[in-house]
């Protein structure tokens, strides 16, 4: 069963006129341990997709992660993806991949996923880049770097490439929070489709279910400016 409407804007849950949460896990994590957090995270509240992010992982570990999490993420009606690797998200009936390898790599993962799947696009550097990429099919595009150590709040190349994007067009965008909650709002308001965290979230003193909580009830705060007639 895939959760492909809660990454494509056409299909969002319109009664939440804001940006929604992507979590992403963090890069290395021993899975018995994690998956009860993961599952309280997802108890807390809207989450639309939560990007399985093992960029160290074998084929087999990332699956072996995969085949346990993907279902728990379903449950919760979010949309399970897997970074990088389109055969693990076959293999596990996740419901897409993120792709930030190279643009060949993103049409080679369209091809073998669309339109039954979800797949996403992130590292790129270029304006024109990124317009191409949107253009070709991708469900989203991710402004922000996965691989860089967290601050405390956005980057400030993401806020204004993810806001740039979110008032030009139509394809959905991700920008990548920082890892207090407290500078969330500052990447709500690029007007994002999604709010990516991390840290912020696995990190967060009172735990991840309390995090996704106020994450919402900040998010909340700032909704989407209803279209001009």
């Amino acid at each position: 069963m895939y959760h492909v409407p809660a990454c494509r804007a056409e299909q969002t849950d319109t009664a939440l006129n804001r940006p929604r949460l992507y979590l992403v896990t963090p890069p290395v994590f021993d899975l018995e341990a994690f998956a009860p957090r993961l599952e309280a995270a997802l108890s807390g509240g809207d989450v639309a997709c939560v990007l399985i992010y093992q960029p160290e992982a074998t084929a087999k570990a990332l699956q072996d992660t995969a085949a346990k999490l993907v279902p728990m993420i379903q449950k919760a009606e979010a949309a399970a993806l897997i970074y990088r690797d389109t055969q693990v998200t076959g293999r596990t009936g996740a419901d897409g991949a993120h792709i930030d390898s190279s643009f060949e790599d993103i049409k080679l993962a369209m091809e073998s996923l669309q339109p039954a799947r979800i797949v996403g696009a992130g590292g790129t550097k270029m304006k024109h880049e990124e317009m191409e990429i949107a253009e070709s099919g991708v469900d989203y595009l991710f402004f922000g770097r996965l691989d860089l150590e967290e601050q405390p709040g956005a980057h400030a190349k993401t806020l204004e490439r993810a806001e740039w994007w979110a008032e030009l067009f139509s394809t959905p965008c991700v920008a990548l929070g920082g890892n207090d909650l407290a500078t969330l709002g500052e990447t709500a308001d690029t007007k994002a489709d999604f709010v990516a965290l991390k840290d912020a979230i696995w990190q967060h003193p009172e735990g991840p279910a309390q995090a996704v909580r106020l994450a919402n009830a900040i998010l909340d705060q700032h909704p989407f400016e209803e279209d001009e007639e």
